[in-house]
């Protein structure tokens, strides 16, 4: 166990692979916070318990709705942390989580509903260039 890791979860429905994943986080020493819809915007770092965030008040369930995917958050996770966690999470024949990130010092002050667009946006933007490709037709 590394001192601090946590790992920010948040998943529109409750299903038996959120069970294994919540197994392989505390058989690795990870600490869990499970994200609600209540909470989507406030800010990453309050939700990660960084120094100098503090709870918004009023800050309400708007934008959940559109949160249909699993996210991820990992804070203080080394390189060789995040591969044993994903071997971990293959071996237990969970499917690949698409919408995951790191903790930075630019997404610990978006809210979480920001960076679950933003990471949206990415996913959405990478496979958009794969679509079409290797079918011997130029676009």
């Amino acid at each position: 166990m590394v001192a601090g890791e946590m790992v920010l979860y948040y998943t529109p429905e409750n299903k038996k692979e959120s069970a294994k994943l919540k197994g392989i986080l505390v058989q690795m020493g990870v600490r869990i916070k499970m994200i609600t819809q209540e909470q989507v915007q406030q800010k990453v770092g309050f939700l990660a318990g960084v120094e100098g965030f503090t709870e918004q008040p009023g800050a309400a369930a708007d934008g959940a709705e559109e949160m249909d995917r699993e996210i991820m958050v990992m804070k203080n996770f080394t390189g060789q942390r995040m591969s044993e966690l994903f071997s971990r999470m293959r071996r237990a024949g969970l499917g690949r989580m698409d919408y995951k990130a790191v903790l930075t010092e630019q997404n610990v002050n978006w809210t979480f509903l920001e960076l679950y667009r933003e990471i949206k946006r990415e996913h959405e933007a990478m496979h958009a260039g794969q679509k079409g490709e290797g079918n011997g037709q130029e676009s």
